[in-house]
């Protein structure tokens, strides 16, 4: 598959695992003399075919807290992760290009039996933790379900295993006549995404935000409706701390378009509502 890459007024084409939908546009500022900051065009990703399918329509994009991935999420539920070029990072002057590290399918369309209603896997939100060890862990959620994924390298495997042959066909134990200690052997870089959690069933209208609190272990979902706390180790229960549906839904008048947690203080989070309005929430402990 051809992606289209086009930097510094050049036209450059690169073959990649995947075809990307919409347009990615990253930019560097350079000062002038009179000190005035000049934005120039610096790379585009994606297919510059007018003919584009729904599935490959981009719906959100986020970086990573250090700004060397970039996730974007599109209509057809997958999730692309950009990682920045080392080589354009450290020129002069400083380019920000990059290219694609992984690919994976994060969500599939579902159907929700109880309701009659078909639940889109467009992914609506992405949300990264901080790095804490050699694995990247991301959050993305569509309408109703919130993943929490896992991003690791692997370079090295394992061989020579007792019961095992090296294509992993099983060896009868009778043949085994000595020993052996498991070697690991280098191997091309390989890229593995893994779910490793998922929060679904705590949203009855469609999720428009997710935000990871500053201690890094709970985060916030909000839908239309109502606001939602989790731990992010616990999958089957969380916490409603907002919640403005009417008891007539003809009384109702606003709904809630986004939330987020505060960058640095783990009990303050803020909304804002169709009415324009932004509230802020400060959590204190009863005694």
């Amino acid at each position: 598959m051809i992606v289209p890459i086009v930097s510094a007024g050049s036209v450059i084409r690169q073959t990649s695992l995947t075809r990307l939908g919409g347009i990615l546009n990253t930019a560097m500022a350079s000062k002038r003399g009179n000190g005035e900051v000049q934005w120039c065009f610096s790379q585009v990703k994606g297919t510059l075919d007018d003919d584009v399918t729904e599935a490959d329509i981009i719906s959100c994009v986020e970086f990573n807290n250090e700004g060397e991935l970039l996730a974007t999420g599109d209509k057809g539920g997958r999730v692309v992760i950009f990682q920045r070029d080392q080589s354009a990072k450290n020129a002069i002057p400083r380019r920000g290009e990059y290219n694609v590290y992984s690919t994976f399918q994060s969500h599939e369309p579902e159907f929700d039996y109880l309701k009659s209603l078909e639940i889109e896997e467009k992914i609506n939100k992405i949300r990264w933790l901080k790095r804490r060890n050699p694995a990247h862990f991301l959050l993305s959620t569509n309408d109703k379900t919130i993943k929490l994924w896992k991003v690791s390298e692997r370079d090295k495997r394992a061989e020579g295993y007792n019961l095992k042959e090296e294509t992993g066909q099983l060896r009868d134990p009778s043949m085994v006549t000595a020993l052996r200690v498991p070697m690991l052997k280098p191997m091309d870089l390989m890229v593995e995404a893994s779910p490793r959690r998922i929060f679904a069933n705590a949203h009855t209208y469609h999720i428009n935000s997710i935000s990871v609190n500053s201690d890094q272990e709970t985060y916030l979902s909000a839908d239309d409706l109502r606001i939602n706390l989790w731990n992010l180790e616990i999958t089957d229960q969380s916490f409603n701390i907002v919640d403005i549906k009417p008891t007539n839904m003809e009384e109702l008048t606003e709904v809630i378009t986004a939330a987020e947690f505060h960058p640095l203080e783990c009990n303050v989070f803020v909304y804002s509502s169709s009415k324009g309005t932004i509230r802020q929430q400060i959590g204190r402990a009863h005694v």
